[in-house]
């Protein structure tokens, strides 16, 4: 691999306009593409093969009319006053909604049943002719637009319902440029100099400008989440900035040693390139692995982060070459003045030798802390956000909060029951005796009227909960539901797709875990031809990613902190978040690791020196994987002032693992397991090392070692008792 990786940084280096202008042209075209045929991001919340799919599924194919999406106008006047005292401005505004895209019908806000008991508070259902999750915020713009005469007549008017929810834009805090400007110190920092320092952050603007594009680009082929275009763009800029950072820093690294600029950019190339490859394959990996879990918004997910992950690890090979050749000397321009160079590494050195000689306390110290971290997950709370969670500053929230204080919190989420006539033994006649009976449920608050389908072979009806649509009893409730209904009966609508979505994605988890650890650990097997290596790398992953849920939990969930974070109330997780955070989590974590084993394999193949090996490992990266954590930590800290609690968990939890892996379990974990295995750290069956191709990264010295599997180390072995 490492041959690859030189052969393909020399050609670009050869060239250096020519592929320069390659990437810029095919960034170009890629914007301006997204800019005219970029399509729109849709979220398909439909766990497959759920009942709730079953039931879209009849409705789009007999009662379309019924299976489109639906938004609720409120209305609501102060305390003491009267909504239909405001019957001319209201009215007006309704005319204007009716007349917006895509809106097929506007109900009446004073009919009966759509005005609050004391007359404050009113809303108007509107129908649109597709559902939710396909309209996009286009038609919601034109209806919060529409409502202005209401409010310019003293009346409170906000725009909620499912629809609105999901396709309300999500806004941003602007603390994301924070986070560049964060990285660029410390790459100022970790660099000395003004022009290595912006290499990175330029590279990685481009190529997050490309993928997001890209990503738009990709929601015109197929249904890609709302939530895509941000996770990517996060991801993207992190390891984008640090692969950029791994090669710079070797380069220069080899430029110290009295190198010329080409060789040491190939031996770059060949070093820090190919681990590149392997790292940046972990996260492709990780986030191809979102598709075993069948749901649309996930794999999209999925496939737009390793389409940008792919194209940060693409540049790193191709364009950063071409820039670091044209730059030459050039590189060590605007050096700081105030920097004092020390020696490298060798207060990382002391630490990894600190913790070798005393392993089994700082072991399990370590683990100790990570357990400790990981806790709080073990109460874990698993739902699906609503309106009900979002930010009180967003029109969806406050009509959420009018429409529970004017008919219950139940209104927010009402259970759609969709009845299939042709069934065996269904009859138009069993209708009112099924209404009868599921109104009979104590978590039932109110049934709506049937309606028919033209045909006459379907009926739909709503029944609204007594219960918010995220509480527990919600879920308790549409179990009984369905318990009470026939087999021609399928209840559907948010609420319910939502439940069967958690559930969904709690009996995936496990298969989803397992095939990740599996290919993972396969992998790294492949590039350290070792089985303890890749297996201490996978459980030391496992610790940090449990840590960083169980802060997560503790900040959102129990609400330790929440000022701090800026969160008006506490939250539950939403049920996709455990899955993308595993995938995101575990391919990062993996990238360290893939950086610090390379470097303590090189050195190990030449010293044959186990804690002499980890020192010089840990000393040749120390500063920059350090660099590189807390670039990343500041990209994804930055996401934490956004207002959607899904961006401030996501940015929470990856700083937290990031941190993490970088402090932990690079400085703690590694050298005290690696001491403890000694040379068995490298093992691997004969017959399998005949049978594996060879992958290695650390060049010519490790690929033709013929050292064994085990061996004493060539030095005295380091005591365990001293300080």
């Amino acid at each position: 691999m490492n041959s690859f990786t030189r052969r393909v940084g020399a050609a670009s280096a050869r060239r250096p306009w020519t592929t320069i202008a390659a990437w810029v042209l095919a960034a170009v075209a890629i914007i301006a593409l997204a800019g005219t045929a970029g399509g729109a991001f849709a979220d398909d919340f439909v766990a497959p093969g759920s009942q709730s799919e079953q039931a879209m599924e009849l409705l789009e194919e007999r009662f379309p009319e019924a299976a489109g999406g639906t938004a609720l106008a409120v209305f609501a006047v102060p305390d003491g006053q009267r909504l239909d005292s405001h019957r001319p401005a209201i009215g007006a505004a309704v005319e204007r909604i009716a007349a917006a895209e895509h809106v097929t019908a506007v109900a009446d806000p004073f009919a009966a049943g759509t005005v609050s008991g004391d007359g404050r508070i009113g809303y108007a259902e509107i129908t649109f002719d597709a559902p939710a999750t396909h309209l996009g915020p286009g038609p919601f713009d034109a209806i919060a637009a529409a409502l202005e005469p209401a409010r310019g007549a003293g009346v409170t008017a906000e725009l909620g319902g499912d629809a609105a929810f999901i396709n309300a834009e999500t806004p941003t805090s602007g603390a994301e440029a924070a986070g560049v400007v964060a990285a660029l110190i410390v790459l100022l920092v970790a660099f000395g100099t003004v022009v290595a320092a912006l290499v990175p952050i330029v590279l990685a603007l481009l190529v997050v400008a490309a993928g997001v594009s890209g990503v738009t680009l990709l929601a015109n082929a197929m249904d890609v989440s709302t939530a895509a275009p941000t996770i990517a763009a996060m991801i993207g800029l992190g390891v984008g900035i640090d692969y950029a950072l791994f090669i710079t820093a070797r380069y220069r690294e080899n430029r110290a040693t009295a190198r010329d600029n080409a060789a040491a950019l190939a031996d770059a190339m060949a070093s820090a390139g190919s681990a590149i490859v392997f790292a940046s394959g972990t996260i492709v990996v990780a986030m191809a692995a979102l598709a075993l879990t069948g749901m649309g918004f996930l794999i999209s997910i999925g496939l737009s982060t390793a389409l940008v992950v792919l194209g940060a690890a693409t540049a790193a090979l191709t364009l950063l070459p071409a820039l670091l050749a044209l730059l030459g000397d050039r590189i060590d321009r605007g050096a700081l003045p105030l920097r004092q160079r020390r020696a490298s590494g060798t207060a990382w050195r002391r630490v990894a030798h600190r913790v070798s000689r005393r392993p089994w306390p700082y072991l399990l110290a370590a683990v100790a802390l990570l357990l400790t971290l990981s806790a709080p997950a073990l109460s874990m709370r698993t739902g699906f956000p609503d309106a009900g969670d979002d930010a009180t500053s967003t029109s969806h929230r406050r009509a959420y909060d009018l429409l529970a204080e004017g008919f219950g919190p139940g209104v927010n989420g009402p259970l759609l029951l969709v009845v299939d006539l042709r069934g065996p033994g269904a009859a138009a006649g069993d209708i009112p005796a099924l209404s009868q009976r599921v109104a009979a449920d104590p978590g039932i608050a109110s049934v709506g009227e049937p309606q028919t389908s033209p045909a006459g072979d379907a009926v739909v009806f709503r029944a609204v909960t007594t219960t918010a649509p995220g509480d527990a009893a919600t879920s308790r409730t549409l179990d009984r539901v369905r318990g009470l209904v026939p087999a021609n009966v399928s209840v559907s609508g948010m609420t319910a797709m939502t439940d069967d979505l958690s559930r969904h994605l709690g009996r995936m988890l496990p298969f989803f875990v397992a095939a990740i650890l599996g290919a993972s650990f396969l992998l790294l097997m492949l590039v350290f031809r070792s089985i303890l290596v890749p297996l201490k790398a996978v459980l030391m992953n496992l610790l940090s990613i449990g840590a960083a849920y169980g802060v997560v939990v503790a900040v959102f969930q129990w609400g330790w902190l929440k000022d701090l974070f800026g969160l008006e109330e506490t939250l539950v997780v939403p049920s996709p978040l455990p899955t993308i955070f595993f995938a995101v989590l575990f391919g990062l974590s993996m990238d360290y690791e893939v950086f610090l084993l390379s470097r303590i394999r090189e050195a190990y193949d030449s010293s044959g020196d186990t804690v002499d090996s980890i020192g010089r490992g840990i000393a040749a990266t120390g500063r920059v994987i350090t660099s590189a954590a807390l670039i990343m930590a500041a990209v994804f800290l930055a996401f934490v002032a956004n207002p959607s609690p899904f961006a401030r968990m996501l940015g929470l939890g990856l700083a937290t693992a990031v941190l993490l892996d970088a402090t932990v379990v690079r400085l703690i974990l590694v050298p005290a397991l690696m001491t403890l295995l000694g040379p068995a750290n490298w093992w691997l069956p004969s017959w399998l090392r005949r049978r594996l191709p060879n992958l290695s990264l650390a060049g010519s010295a490790w690929r033709s070692s013929t050292r064994p599997s085990v061996t004493p180390p060539a030095e005295p072995p380091v005591s365990r008792s001293g300080a």
